[in-house]
């Protein structure tokens, strides 16, 4: 049986103009594949409501499960509680439960828990709360689509809440071969190669040093065995 497949759905204004370059992206990749999750695809959208519930609609569709990052804190432009809400056809209230977390949060504080403190507690009806032990207040998963903060520790934190709930796959296998060869010299015989591992994902990656051209061939998948199996091959194919 293959591996489960993801998406992620990053969503800010701040990515797209730059402002903010965006990291947990790499941090879900890493955790997806020694899950054993395959990351099939990520896509950025700006904090427009109808982006968002169009990308949530189709990314849901397509793939096991969908991860999203951004847009549930205190402010105007978090809209993502209800656009997810809204791609999932139910209401988006304030929780009791997420109410009674930030409400305590916040008195330990000694802080007024306002009403924008309080836009953090608006969840979609159904939905299940992801633990928050960084800053408590916390995301939440509805269908297959979970739905975390964009602060890099915010969300590694929920993701490593979130992913022991899931079912994943074999881990997935990575090896590499680095050779101070172009992509042009060693393109035929890699691509044969990988015609003959379909079961595997096979990339080049070129780079130059010192003025000369090379590339770091990849090879990964969920049987060890088959992957060293083929880097033997390739090692014996470049070894000249």
């Amino acid at each position: 049986m293959p591996n489960p497949t993801a998406a992620m759905l990053v969503i800010g204004d701040e990515i797209l103009s730059g402002r903010t370059r965006d990291s947990n992206m790499h941090f879900i990749a890493n955790a997806l594949t020694a899950r054993g999750i395959g990351l099939s695809e990520v896509r950025v959208v700006s904090d427009d409501h109808d982006a968002i519930v169009a990308a949530v609609r189709a990314l849901s569709a397509q793939y096991d499960h969908l991860f999203t990052s951004g847009g549930i804190g205190p402010t105007h432009d978090d809209i993502t509680a209800d656009a997810v809400g809204a791609a999932f056809g139910v209401a988006v209230t304030h929780r009791a439960d997420a109410m009674a977390l930030l409400g305590a949060h916040y008195e330990r504080q000694g802080a007024e828990f306002n009403a924008a403190r309080q836009r953090m507690a608006r969840i979609p009806d159904g939905a299940v709360l992801i633990e928050n032990p960084v800053s408590v207040a916390p995301g939440f998963t509805i269908g297959n689509c979970h739905v975390m903060a964009g602060v890099p520790k915010v969300f590694e934190a929920m993701v490593a809440s979130v992913l022991p709930m899931l079912t994943g796959g074999a881990p997935l296998v990575t090896q590499s071969l680095r050779l101070m060869k172009g992509e042009g010299t060693i393109a035929e015989g890699f691509g044969a190669l990988a015609a003959e591992y379909p079961d595997l994902s096979m990339g080049s990656y070129p780079f130059t040093q010192d003025g000369v051209y090379g590339t770091n061939l990849v090879i990964r998948g969920a049987d060890g065995a088959q992957v060293s199996e083929a880097m033997a091959r390739l090692e014996a194919m470049f070894a000249a």
